[in-house]
C-alpha cells in the first residue's frame, strides 16, 4: 500500500468512519484540533522546540536527523497505540458505527514532515494511510470560509428559564437539524452557565467544532429544512461565536417561546438551586455592576437566608429585561423576524410540538 494525500472534505468525509491521528506536540492539540481527532504526538512539547530551533537557525537537515533520533525510540510504541485504538474500535463497533480495519487517517500542523514520518512507519506496518494536504493550517482556513456562508438557519427564542436546549434536544430527536450553540461551547449562557460543567474550549476549537456542526448540517439538511440554533449573544462564557455568522443569525426567523415568569422561575429553581450557595453567591457578583448594587443586595441575601426562590426571582427580572433588549438590538425589522409562540409551562416534548407546528 502507498500514503495516499487527499484534499480537505475528502479527509472530513472519512473522518466520519476511519480514525483521524493528530500528530502534532500534547500542546498543540490541546488548545484546538480536529473535533474527534485523537492525540499521537510524534514530538513531545519540548522537542518540536528543540527540532524547530535547528529548522529555523542551522538547516532542514539538522533538523532530521534530531527529529529522527526523537522518532526512532518511539516508532514501536507508536505502532502499538494504533493496534490497541483498533482494536477497541473493533469492540465497540455497531451495524450503525461500522468498524473498518486497518485505514487510518493522518494530520501534523502543515502537512509537512511529521505526518510524513508517522504515515510512513504506518504504511510499512501494513495500514492505508491518507495524509491531509496542507494538514491542520489548511482546515484552519476551511474553518473560517465556512462563517462566511449562507445557511437556512433559524433561531428558537424565550426568555431565560424557558428549557429552549431540551426542546431543541427533542427536535433534534425528531429528525430536525440542530447545532447546540451552548454544548458546542460548554456553557449555559449566562454567569451562571458554567457551574457543573468542565472548562470550556479555546476559541479556537470552539470554531472547530462549530465549522464541523454547520459542514454536517448543511451536508444533511434538504431544502427547505432548516437548521435550528438557540438565541444567543454572541459571547457564550468566554468563547464568541465568530462576527460574520452572529450578524447572518442576527437576521433569520427567531420563534419564540412566551411562557409565564412562574413557571420560568420553577425550572431554574429546580436546575440551578441545587448548586452550593458560594458558587451562586459568586455568580451573583459577576453581574454586579449590570444588575445594580440594590438588586446585587437583594439577591445574596436572599442565598445566604436560603431563599433560593427569592434570589432567583430577582435575577430572572434582570435578564428577561436584557432578553428583551438583545431581542431587538441588531435586527431589522425585528417585528417581521419573530414569531411568538404562547406555552403554559416549560415543557420540552410538548413546546417542542409547538414550534414545529408554527413552522
Amino acid at each position: 500500500m502507498a500514503v495516499k494525500r487527499i484534499s480537505l472534505e475528502e479527509f472530513l468525509t472519512l473522518a466520519n468512519t476511519h480514525p483521524v491521528l493528530d500528530v502534532r506536540s500534547p500542546g498543540e492539540y490541546l488548545h484546538a484540533h480536529i473535533p474527534g481527532a485523537i492525540s499521537l504526538p510524534l514530538f513531545s512539547d519540548e522537542e518540536r522546540k528543540v527540532v524547530g530551533t535547528a529548522y529555523k537557525q542551522q538547516s532542514k537537515q539538522v533538523a532530521v536527523k534530531i527529529g529522527s533520533k526523537y522518532f526512532g525510540v518511539k516508532m514501536v510504541e507508536m505502532v502499538e497505540t494504533v493496534e490497541a485504538l483498533f482494536r477497541g474500535l473493533q469492540e465497540n463497533s455497531t451495524p450503525e458505527t461500522p468498524f473498518t480495519p486497518r485505514t487510518v487517517l493522518v494530520h501534523c500542523w502543515r502537512g509537512g514532515m511529521r505526518s510524513a514520518g508517522v504515515a510512513w512507519l504506518l504504511d510499512l506496518y501494513g495500514y492505508q494511510v491518507y495524509t491531509l494536504q496542507g494538514g491542520y493550517k489548511a482546515y484552519r482556513g476551511w474553518v473560517l470560509a465556512q462563517f462566511e456562508k449562507e445557511y437556512p438557519i433559524q433561531i428558537l427564542g424565550g426568555y431565560t428559564g424557558s428549557g429552549k436546549t431540551e426542546v431543541l434536544k427533542v427536535m433534534a430527536q425528531q429528525s430536525a437539524s440542530v447545532i447546540d450553540l451552548e454544548g458546542l461551547a460548554g456553557h449555559k449562557g449566562s454567569a451562571f452557565g458554567n457551574m457543573g460543567l468542565p472548562p470550556q474550549p479555546s476559541q479556537e476549537h470552539f470554531e472547530n467544532k462549530l465549522a464541523n456542526a454547520l459542514f454536517f448540517a448543511a451536508q444533511e439538511t434538504n431544502s427547505p429544512q432548516p437548521i435550528w440554533m438557540e438565541d444567543e449573544s454572541q459571547r457564550i462564557g468566554t468563547v464568541n461565536i465568530p462576527t460574520v455568522l452572529y450578524q447572518q443569525m442576527r437576521k433569520k426567523p427567531v420563534y419564540f417561546l412566551e411562557i409565564p415568569f412562574d413557571a420560568r422561575l420553577d425550572y431554574i429553581c429546580l436546575h440551578y438551586g441545587k448548586f452550593p450557595k458560594e458558587q451562586l453567591v459568586n455568580a451573583v457578583i459577576r453581574i454586579k455592576k449590570r444588575l445594580g448594587g440594590l438588586e446585587t443586595k437583594t439577591a445574596i441575601n436572599a442565598l445566604v437566608e436560603d431563599d433560593v426562590r427569592g434570589s432567583f426571582s430577582v435575577l430572572l427580572q434582570y435578564y428577561d429585561k436584557q432578553y428583551g433588549k438583545g431581542l431587538e438590538r441588531n435586527r431589522e425589522n425585528p417585528s417581521s423576524l419573530v414569531t411568538r409562540i404562547e406555552a403554559t409551562i416549560v415543557d420540552d416534548q410538548a413546546n417542542a410540538a409547538l414550534v414545529q407546528a408554527k413552522q
